[in-house]
């Protein structure tokens, strides 16, 4: 709390801060570092956010995968059973073919249904640290404009 000789009013808050008596060139630099600091920051949040996202996605794949294994053994027998049920009216081949014929049509709604499904998906964003940027950006703007309203 250093007065100026032949100041006569009380220090205040403002007299102490950090960017008391600074230059403009010295607000612009220590402006400019902490902008930096603060990209920085978001960054690395950005960079947590997916890596957490991107272990949560390989987990589930690895399910996914592991699952696929086992179903398409199981759906291997399932076709045998149909194909010998079949058989007992029909001949193997015609049995064969009827089963054949059917998986083809299910395989074509699902892969018609998953393309659909991909389109609504969207790119992986970081939400938390766009929305945290987005939220600096404006804190920022809103410091720069009650800061020029006072000058």
């Amino acid at each position: 709390m250093v007065r100026e000789p032949g100041n006569t009013r009380p220090a205040t808050a403002a007299d102490t801060s950090p960017t008391a008596g600074a230059s403009t060139g010295e607000l612009v630099a220590q402006a400019s570092r902490q902008i930096s600091d603060l990209v920085g920051l978001e960054l690395a949040l950005a960079r947590a956010e997916l890596a957490e996202k991107g272990k949560d996605a390989g987990r589930g794949a690895r399910l996914f995968g592991g699952a696929g294994v086992i179903a398409f053994y199981g759906g291997g027998a399932v076709v045998v059973a149909a194909v010998a049920g079949l058989a007992v009216v029909w001949p193997v081949w015609a049995a064969a073919l009827v089963v054949g014929v059917v998986l083809l049509a299910v395989a074509g709604v699902l892969v018609l249904a998953g393309r659909k499904q991909f389109g609504r998906a969207g790119p992986p964003v970081p939400e938390k640290a766009t929305a945290s940027m987005k939220a600096d950006v404006r804190e920022i703007k809103d410091h720069l404009s009650e800061r020029h309203h006072h000058e």
